[in-house]
């Protein structure tokens, strides 16, 4: 038994001082003020946290992790262990790998890869196109988080941009539906206006302008409206302009069948970013203005946004470079989303507890976890002790990614990851993975 000592524990709205009793996989007790002298002479291990912040583990539901096909930039045993250095237990991982996961047996295989390489626990879209009904409808709704359906670009057969198989999708699939939402028409619309201008090589400034705040909005208008017609669980992806906000409804999420979520990139950059970071902030949806970025912030605030994710999606640096028709868009995020969070915490934009809501409570809700992302006894060990006053300063040297950049790189934030725990073991610990051990694949109440 591992006895966590005297935490300040965020759970459920609240903190308090507190002690965890966990055996083996699970949280066995949760103590409220002193813990009995003979709970404190059977535990193998006690853990001094005094002055320490104790959450549930992160669950990111939107990682790109390159397995199979992509994996000279990441793969689910190195992004795995960048994710639970930066206190995240659970990721749900995109179909846009080589091949794409667009058949139920290929996410089985996924699946079968994932549990003999994941350091943290697991699962995996099943992605939509516009001809693969058959085998969305083969999920096995506890076993799958979603179907993710990409409304803009993608590679290969994955932007459904038929909108007969669109609405199929939207009126027979019986499972949440998360999209990525960017009007095609108008990107390519833009990109010819600019190309006239510039050439091939189009200033990547020009990115936002090119993937524009009304591409995002018509895009998400138009799943929204999917939604309300056929009654589906819709989820839209990484919003990133203000007007989006205005679908979306202000009110608890067990009250809601469609949601949204927001991105760290969204909430902590803005265009004027791009004189100093380049290609390193290039993403799809693009950052944009700091009028955006501060109604979002808003927005996770008032509910509108219900989860906080990060798309993770590592490129090696050769793969960056260029201008909005050349860089690769995307980047590694999953170490650094939980220290993002709480440095807007420390600017007065959340309190910790909103922040251990989006991050945990609200994947685990959203998505039917079953029983992880709150601290609840019986419930599984994914844990997180946070030290909020020692600071940490991202550099190469601490970097867990396999691409081996961050765009974070050079800042210092306020507080650091002590101590990841996974199914009930010290996964991470000060800088350095302890345990050689698996996680295990995400069940869901469905």
């Amino acid at each position: 038994m591992i006895l966590i000592h005297k935490a300040t524990i965020i759970n459920e709205g609240n903190s308090f001082t507190g002690s965890l009793l966990l055996e083996g996989e699970r949280i066995s007790r949760i103590f409220k003020g002193d813990v009995p002298e003979a709970v404190l002479n059977t535990c193998r291990q006690v853990i001094d946290a005094r002055g320490l912040w104790l959450m549930p583990g992160v669950i990111d539901d939107q990682v790109h992790f390159r397995d199979p096909g992509l994996t000279h930039k990441g793969d689910i045993h190195t992004e795995s262990r960048a994710a639970v250095a930066g206190g995240v237990t659970s990721y749900m991982e995109m179909p846009n790998t080589n091949p794409q996961t667009v058949t139920w047996d290929a996410l089985c295989r996924k699946m079968e890869m994932a549990a003999g390489k994941s350091v943290v626990n697991f699962s995996f879209y099943l992605g939509a196109t516009n001809d693969n009904m058959e085998e969305l409808k083969k999920a096995d709704l506890k076993q799958v988080c979603g179907v993710k359906v990409f409304m803009g670009s993608s590679t290969g057969n994955m932007l459904v941009d038929n909108d007969k198989a669109l609405r199929r999708i939207f009126a027979e699939v019986d499972t949440l539906i998360a999209t990525h939402c960017e009007k095609e028409e108008i990107i390519r619309k833009n990109i010819d206006i600019y190309k006239k201008e510039f050439g091939d090589f189009i200033p990547i400034q020009y990115h936002p302008l090119i993937r524009s705040a009304e591409a995002c909005y018509q895009s998400s208008a138009h799943a929204v409206e999917l939604a309300d017609k056929y009654g589906s669980k819709l989820h839209v992806l990484h919003l990133s302009t203000a007007r989006e906000l205005s679908l979306f409804d202000a009110k608890p999420l067990d009250g809601k069948k469609i949601t949204a979520e927001v991105c760290v990139h969204h909430l902590w950059f803005s265009d004027a970013d791009y004189e100093k970071m380049g290609s390193r902030i290039k993403w799809n949806p693009a950052v944009k203005t700091a009028e955006d970025r501060e109604a979002l912030r808003e927005g996770l605030k008032t509910g509108k946004l219900d989860v906080v994710a990060t798309d993770h999606a590592p490129h090696l640096l050769s793969e960056k470079e260029g201008g909005v028709l050349q860089a690769a868009s995307g980047g590694p995020l999953v170490q650094h989303s939980l220290q993002v969070m709480f440095e807007l915490m420390k600017k007065g934009l959340y309190n910790k507890e909103l922040v251990v809501e989006k991050m945990c409570h609200a994947p685990a809700q959203l998505f039917q976890v079953r029983e992880r992302g709150f601290i609840r006894e019986g419930y599984y060990a994914d844990l997180v002790l946070v030290d909020p006053f020692k600071p940490y300063t991202v550099t190469p040297e601490n970097l867990f990614y396999k691409c081996g950049w961050s765009p974070f790189e050079g800042n210092t934030f306020s507080c650091s990851i002590h101590t990841t725990f996974v199914n009930g073991n010290i996964v991470y610990q000060n800088g350095s993975l302890t345990e050689n051990v698996l996680g295990k694949a995400l069940e869901f109440n469905k």
